[in-house]
């Protein structure tokens, strides 16, 4: 067996089995016993790992392993993508799998997902394949990201919502929901969680893989939070006796059915939370505050909600500039 020295003075031998090149390393110069012996463990490894776990079973495993720590919409978002793997994949010997087989994968999948969903899936079996064969190098290429900019409502759009859900189930929830809560959020609340005008954020209503609605804590440790209300709005609750009775996607429904009945631009409820980010933004409130209030993990996540609003500020600023420097330059000043 041909012992090689390397560059960077180690020393490695090779061998090509079932048509891959294995490898092992030494920091000395090894005899051909150790040479030998080192190979033959290194490919018992190999036939040992051959021998068992189909990708689908290995995906299960790492779902089942992750159950009571992720939350149930992570957890149902995992099982989706399962369902959406072909069984030719699925039914693969997960230490078979080559990156070739990955990204075939991926380009499929391309073909009819957007590249936020194809990068989730890629996500999901990175993350099975380094738990099951973290030998497996991956150098996926993955589609492009689709810069978006979504139409974030305006105070004229959000007085014009409130006054259609005055009086109805969903008046506070949208109220609320301009405070930068999520729907999930929101659907949890109960009275004991407002205290004069102050709301407890520590919970969220989600469906977990059985499709089931359960009540789990809030989606990051920085969602825990506190949030002051108007003293009116804290008052309708309590003379209500309740905050919201429904499910985040009646929200939703209602929120799609005021905006065609008024003639607006179509907005999701979560874009409520970027609206709110970029108010107080405008209001010069400090990004710590912000982050806080809505409940961001990072500064980029919020940040990224926000940028809209920044850019804006931007471009104010630059016209400024642009009509002092004409005033001066056009006065003879």
């Amino acid at each position: 067996m041909k012992i090689e020295k390397r560059a960077s003075g180690n020393y490695r031998i090779r061998k090509m089995y079932n048509g891959q090149m294995y490898t092992v390393s030494f920091d000395h110069k090894p005899t051909q016993k150790e040479a030998m012996q080192a190979m033959a463990a290194e490919l018992n490894k190999v036939q040992t790992k051959h021998e068992s776990m189909t990708f689908r079973a290995a995906a299960e495993k790492y779902m089942a392993s992750k159950k009571n720590i992720l939350s149930p919409s992570t957890i149902r978002g995992y099982a989706t993508i399962i369902k959406q793997i072909p069984e030719t994949f699925l039914a693969k010997n997960i230490y078979d799998i080559t990156a070739l087989d990955v990204q075939e994968e991926i380009n499929r999948m391309a073909e009819k997902c957007s590249p936020k969903t194809v990068r989730n899936h890629h996500g999901f079996l990175s993350a099975v394949l380094s738990a099951f064969y973290p030998d497996l190098k991956l150098t996926t290429t993955l589609p492009q990201k689709i810069k978006n900019e979504p139409y974030i409502p305006s105070d004229d759009d959000m007085k014009k919502i409130l006054a259609y859900a005055k009086e109805t189930a969903y008046e506070i929830p949208i109220f609320l929901a301009c405070y930068g809560l999520r729907r999930s959020e929101i659907c949890a609340l109960t009275l004991e969680d407002l205290d004069g005008d102050i709301i407890s954020i520590t919970k969220a209503l989600v469906q977990n893989e059985n499709k089931e609605w359960v009540v789990k804590t809030t989606k990051t440790t920085a969602s825990t939070r506190k949030i002051v209300i108007p003293l009116e709005i804290a008052d309708k609750i309590r003379e209500q006796g309740y905050i919201y009775k429904g499910y985040p996607g009646e929200i939703t429904k209602f929120l799609s059915s005021a905006q065609k009945n008024l003639d607006m631009p179509h907005f999701s409820i979560h874009k409520l939370r970027h609206y709110f980010a970029s108010k107080m933004s405008a209001m010069h409130v400090p990004e710590a505050d912000i982050m806080r209030m809505g409940g961001w993990e990072t500064d980029h996540v919020m940040k990224s909600v926000y940028r809209h609003s920044m850019m804006e500020k931007e471009e104010t600023a630059k016209r400024e500039a642009a009509e002092k420097l004409g005033n001066v330059l056009f006065s003879g000043k």
